[in-house]
């Protein structure tokens, strides 16, 4: 169950934006395994002088398509899952109209006590929810 913010730049229509987001909870449900329901997505759509994305010495320069993907996720998953993963990213966003320069993903690892779903609780540590495997 990863929650993953999204940050573009404006310009996309809704349905372009939408597009975005079901390309990335695609990728996360293929390579990561979580059920299809399980898509907690936040999405974010900056003025473009409010994104800052240089090519951190690659040699390329990014465009206005730039989308900025953060996956907040239980601790787990080998580097080559990690890589699987940015790989499949890029190809279902280029499929909607997503430079592969443009996608940059961060990940971050956390436990199930760092989970909470609501009510003051931690579900998972609680035993209301079971700990997904990694």
């Amino acid at each position: 169950m990863p929650l993953v913010r999204i940050d573009l730049i404006e310009h996309r229509s809704p349905e372009q934006i939408r597009k975005v987001a079901d390309a990335i909870h695609e990728a996360i449900v293929e390579i990561l395994g979580i059920p299809e329901g399980d898509r907690f997505q936040i999405l974010t759509s900056h003025k473009p002088d409010e994104i800052i994305a240089l090519d951190a010495g690659l040699g390329f320069e990014r465009t206005r398509q730039l989308v900025m993907i953060h996956i907040f996720t239980q601790a787990g998953r080998t580097p080559e899952v990690k890589q699987q993963l940015f790989a499949l990213l890029t190809d279902k966003l280029g499929q909607v109209g997503v430079p592969a320069e443009d996608v940059f993903v961060g990940i971050t690892e956390n436990t199930a006590a760092d989970w909470s779903f609501g009510f003051g609780r931690a579900q998972y540590m609680t035993g209301e929810l079971a700990v997904p495997a990694s």
